[in-house]
């Protein structure tokens, strides 16, 4: 086990910005963005332009 896995999100995000040879620790630390609620993926620049009017209109 990395010591990585006891950090904070925000700790390991900046560990991760420090360290970006660390495929391991880029890794879980995506997995934890990836298992937030709400998360919405685009891939276009017109699905995050639709994405960004409808949570401004809310």
């Amino acid at each position: 086990m990395s010591d990585y896995l006891n950090l904070s999100e925000k700790e390991l995000r900046e560990y991760v910005k420090a360290n970006p040879q660390d495929e391991e620790a880029f890794q879980y630390f995506l997995s934890i963005i990836r298992a937030k609620p709400g998360r919405v993926v685009v891939s276009t620049d017109e699905q995050l332009e639709a994405e960004l009017k409808k949570r401004l209109a809310s």
